[in-house]
């Protein structure tokens, strides 16, 4: 039985693609500024006063190891729906890749909180629902920022959306609303301590750190599903792997931990 926060978020979803309605087509690929302006400064105000105090609090008093294992089990619960969008996609080798490391991180792993189908070479393929639609054509997104999930797409949202009104594994761990509120919390939690210092790199690279983030965040999408952007005259490029160090998330929303 589905809890009333997981019957929310959907909801937010939905409402957030339903009111991006009025256009104002400044930029090529960003049709919906000023009502993604909008959100952009809510959740950059919940961040600045929720969000970024309890991640740099989070990371003070919790080990790095700790830290490790609670992004690994929800990495591993990502495996699972990855496993699902690339049998979407038709990609059976990918799709036993997710199963064996599902599998494999799952019971060896002690259901996730160590990796150790990385170090035995199976790749860690993660897609979305938004990326099996790019695969069935629709490549082209316009962008839209999220509340609390930040920057997104039309098709990326529509995924998310989608994906939380779907039964999944990650309901094995919670029951009711309270401990959805926890697995979720925590995720977001530990989603925001790896990205702790990446707010600076961008206010000193930008003098809009809105146009910035939607740039860098449209260039990854379009990078991973394999098009190009309509070009803005006044669009900056910018070299992703060298804004985040490499390893580290792009500064994009991440659906909900065991979500495709």
């Amino acid at each position: 039985m589905k809890t009333p926060a997981r019957r929310l978020l959907p909801v937010l979803v939905a409402s957030a693609l339903l009111t991006a309605c009025a256009s104002n087509p400044n930029n090529p690929y960003d049709p919906y500024e000023p009502f993604n302006r909008k959100v952009y400064g809510f959740n950059s105000a919940l961040d600045r006063n929720l969000l970024k105090p309890v991640a740099e609090g989070y990371r003070a008093v919790t080990p790095s190891p700790v830290r490790t294992g609670v992004s690994n089990f929800y990495a591993n619960l990502k495996d699972f729906y990855s496993l699902f969008n690339n049998t979407l996609r038709a990609e059976p080798e990918k799709a036993l890749n997710d199963l064996m490391r599902f599998t494999l991180n799952s019971t060896f792993g002690l259901f996730g909180l160590i990796d150790i189908a990385t170090p035995a070479g199976l790749a860690d393929n993660k897609t979305t629902l938004g990326d099996t639609f790019a695969s069935w054509g629709w490549k082209q997104s316009d962008y839209l920022v999220l509340p609390f999930f930040g920057p997104s797409t039309v098709r990326d949202g529509s995924g998310l959306g989608l994906s939380f009104s779907m039964p999944g594994p990650e309901q094995l761990v919670y029951h009711n609303t309270p401990e959805a509120a926890a697995f979720y919390g925590l995720y977001g939690v530990s989603q925001r301590e790896r990205l702790l210092g990446l707010e600076e790199q961008i206010d000193e690279a930008s003098l809009d750190a809105y146009t910035f983030t939607r740039d860098a965040y449209m260039q990854m999408r379009a990078k991973q599903v394999g098009t190009t952007l309509p070009k803005d005259s006044d669009e900056e490029d910018i070299d992703i792997d060298e804004l985040v160090g490499g390893d580290a998330p792009a500064p994009a929303a991440q659906p909900a931990a065991a979500k495709p």
